[in-house]
């Protein structure tokens, strides 16, 4: 236990299977400013591996049998409530650390989705060998790839008139952004739309580029060590972040245009609460020194996210 933060693990009860609702009951309760480690696991029935050869993490079929069903894959542990959150806050998601949990990650060909479905018609698996000391995944083809492990999924519960969403979707609670930025050492800001804000993560990747463009990463377990901090000095209407070294908001939407607008307009408004810069300013600016990227490609609606570098507000 890394200085007295609050460990919750993943469990029949504590994960929910493929939706957000904020009629869920909370896990737990802690305070803000809370320090807290997540375990997760990752994998429906049909994408573990069956040969005997990698270790199933103890818990896994078990919530596979027994944790309630939603309309998405994905397997989310949550939510918690964060003492003090109250709908129009923001929750301030510190992630100081994500590690490995298990030996094997797995990637995913599904027929009718991903990016090109006309050219990949049938479902094909791979299971992937992870080195969890070298921080590798070792290739169907051989070749040795660095992980650089992030959460797919992380977000707090929607509107409640909303109710039960699928997880697919990334919305503004955030959900299933699947951005390959939010790695340990990076803020992630979220809205707040209920009472306790009801955090959930989930989703582990491995690894993935920009796009993740056949539907999946390296999809694995992962363990999070994070701190939740109720901010109430600002205002969001979407997930923002912050790295080391560049700011970064995202859009989402099914069409890939309109997802980068709302990056877009999302950028100006920060930097002209950061720096004061007009809207005409700051517009000239993010053609000058932001990049757009396109966050993926496969969750129904598309996500785009704009990263500008912290030294040109400086």
């Amino acid at each position: 236990m890394k200085d007295g933060a609050i460990k919750i693990a993943a469990t029949p009860q504590s994960v929910k299977w493929g939706f957000f609702d904020a009629a869920t009951p909370a896990i737990t309760s802690v305070r803000s400013g809370a320090e807290v480690i997540i375990d997760t696991v990752s994998g429906e029935p049909n994408c573990m591996p069956t040969d005997g050869k990698f270790e199933i993490l103890p818990e896994h079929r078990p919530i596979l049998k027994e944790a309630e069903h939603g309309p998405g894959p994905h397997l989310l542990t949550g939510p918690l409530h964060v003492e003090g959150a109250k709908p129009g806050n923001v929750l301030e998601v510190d992630i100081l650390d994500i590690t490995l949990r298990q030996d094997w990650g797995f990637n995913l060909i599904i027929p009718l989705l991903g990016t090109i479905p006309e050219d990949f018609p049938d479902f094909i698996l791979k299971i992937l060998p992870i080195d969890k000391e070298a921080k590798t995944v070792t290739l169907p083809w051989g070749k040795k790839l660095e992980l650089k492990p992030f959460f797919g999924v992380m977000g707090v519960a929607p509107p409640a008139n909303w109710g039960r969403i699928t997880s697919v979707i990334p919305r503004a609670m955030g959900g299933n952004m699947d951005n390959k930025e939010l790695v340990a050492g990076t803020k992630v800001y979220f809205p707040v739309f209920n009472e306790g804000a009801l955090f959930s993560v989930g989703d582990g990747h491995g690894a993935q580029g920009d796009g993740e463009v056949c539907i999946t990463a390296v999809e694995t377990a992962l363990t999070g060590h994070f701190k939740l901090t109720v901010r109430d000095d600002m205002t969001l209407a979407a997930p923002r972040a912050e790295t080391p070294t560049h700011y970064v908001t995202m859009g989402f939407d099914e069409d890939l245009d309109d997802a980068v607008r709302q990056a877009l307009r999302d950028m100006i408004r920060w930097i002209g609460e950061l720096r004061g810069l007009s809207d005409t300013d700051a517009y000239t600016l993010c053609s000058l020194a932001a990049d757009f990227r396109v966050t993926q490609m496969v969750n129904m609606a598309k996500g785009a996210h704009c990263m500008l570098p912290k030294a040109i507000l400086d």
